[in-house]
């Protein structure tokens, strides 16, 4: 073979290699489809892109943990109401005029309320894990680690307001028993109420969390975007002189072969 051959040859190895770098890297947009278009460059991106992976479901864990969170401070909400209104009702009945028809009629719109409460409660569920029983805890996965919210248990009984056989422990018998009843409601509103602020910090926090997870997210999807996304441009005209090349390359292999076999030919 011939000098010129082997340079055709050379030629066609190193045109067919660049057009194969162009065609990849164009039906990629990354410069650096694979290690072997630069290791160091291939490291870091995907670093980067794995990082920016995990902070985007990072993110998704907090938006889902904040609708749960968000589910459940709905019902303390109404809990927080349901007992405004039942202590509104205990000082109505301990009011001296009262007789004791109206004992018995605020009686029952005291057991209703206190059966509303547990009804809320029952119903405040998250794809299907009941929220408000004192069962339950919100675990938020996150790229800088888990973080655990403890939910409290609003029901009547998790409140003092029914017995462990489901029975009241509220009732307007006298005065005696009323004042009694006073302080339970007083103390499961305070309990209430310290659940639905804490809820209220939990989902600031999560909301404040979720924002600073799409700033990182954006940031690194920019660093990699600057580092690797490939000049479309610029590639295909890198394509287009390499087939060019190619092409010459060729032509000028098939020549060398056609001249070699007519020398060959007036040698026989």
């Amino acid at each position: 073979m011939t000098i010129g051959g082997v340079n055709s040859l050379s030629t066609l190895n190193s045109t067919h290699k660049a057009m194969q770098s162009s065609m990849a890297k164009i039906a990629t947009g990354s410069k650096f489809p694979s290690a072997a278009n630069g290791p160091a460059e291939y490291g870091i991106l995907q670093r980067m892109y794995s990082n920016a992976g995990a902070i985007s479901q990072s993110n998704a864990n907090t938006q889902t943990a904040s609708s749960m969170l968000k589910t459940a401070s709905g019902a303390t909400d109404n809990v927080v109401n349901a007992l405004s209104g039942l202590r509104e009702k205990l000082l109505q009945a301990a009011n001296g005029t009262n007789g004791d028809s109206d004992l018995a009629t605020l009686q029952k719109s005291v057991d209703q309320t206190i059966a509303s409460i547990d009804d809320t409660v029952s119903s405040a569920t998250y794809n299907g894990k009941q929220l408000l029983n004192g069962e339950q805890t919100v675990t938020v996965a996150g790229a800088d680690g888990y973080k655990n919210v403890q939910l409290g248990d609003l029901s009547s009984k998790g409140l003092g307001l029914t017995d462990s056989e489901g029975k009241s422990t509220i009732n307007l018998t006298d005065s005696k028993s009323i004042a009694s009843a006073l302080d339970k409601v007083d103390a499961a509103l305070n309990t209430a109420l310290d659940q639905a602020t804490t809820l209220g910090s939990e989902e600031q926090g999560l909301d404040y969390q979720s924002a600073n997870y799409t700033t990182q997210e954006t940031s690194l999807y920019d660093s990699a975007s600057t580092m690797g996304d490939t000049d479309i441009a610029a590639e295909v005209t890198k394509l287009k002189s390499a087939d060019v090349q190619n092409q010459l390359a060729l032509f000028a292999t098939k020549m060398q072969n056609h001249n070699r076999a007519s020398v060959l030919s007036l040698l026989s």
